[in-house]
């Protein structure tokens, strides 16, 4: 009984070494650096919703800044591949859209800022 158990622990003890990524040695890393992690698809999923999120906002405040945030970061995330690529091109639709709003109030006025109260 007592054998078949350290048997058991045994291979438990090698399927979890198996399944574990590689890692560089120590010796192979940079000094002072932690051990890199791959991009995931969470940071682009993130980029992108952003991106859409300051390409809205930009069309009722800040345009001028938000806009080209958003172009910024919905390029990002499809560049990365982004598994929210429609959000990504609403992003970058809507940080386009933010300029061009931004072009033509500022072609109405005459001046380099704008304001709804007019």
């Amino acid at each position: 009984m007592a054998l078949t158990t350290e048997r058991a622990a045994e291979r438990t003890a090698e399927r979890t070494a198996a399944e574990r990524p590689a890692e560089r040695p120590a010796a192979e890393r940079p000094a002072g650096r932690a051990p890199e992690r791959p991009t995931g698809r969470r940071d682009t999923d993130g980029m992108a919703v952003a991106s859409f999120v300051c390409g809205l906002l930009g069309l009722l405040v800040l345009n001028i800044f938000l806009g080209p945030l958003a172009i910024v970061l919905a390029g990002l995330a499809l560049w990365r591949g982004t598994g929210r690529s429609g959000r990504a091109l609403l992003g970058l639709g809507l940080g386009v859209a933010d300029l061009v709003v931004l072009g033509v109030l500022v072609s109405m006025d005459g001046t380099v800022s704008w304001g709804l109260a007019g």
